[in-house]
């Protein structure tokens, strides 16, 4: 299973997000600390969910951060996340 798939599938459990979309960007990062060849290191994350209302952005990220701690002390670089409640922006 990729890397970006287990992102999914971890967040889609925690939070049942509205939306969700998790993109690679690894290859956007080649010769930048953190890339391997092959990729999975480097990720986007945009989530819509009911989970999120009444949190800061701060808080959001940690939430996200926990879930996938297994993918962030192991092979992910990078993570950037855009966390929303339902009606926001």
């Amino acid at each position: 299973m990729q890397t970006a798939d287990i992102i999914a599938k971890k967040l889609t459990e925690a939070f049942v997000p509205e939306s969700l979309k998790v993109m690679d960007e690894s290859h956007q990062h080649e010769g930048h600390a953190g890339h391997r060849p092959g990729g999975q290191t480097h990720f986007r994350v945009y989530i819509v969910s009911e989970a999120f209302k009444g949190k800061t952005r701060i808080q959001r990220h940690r939430m996200i951060n926990q879930i996938l701690s297994d993918e962030l002390s192991g092979g992910v670089h990078a993570l950037a996340i855009h966390a929303q409640a339902p009606g926001e922006g």
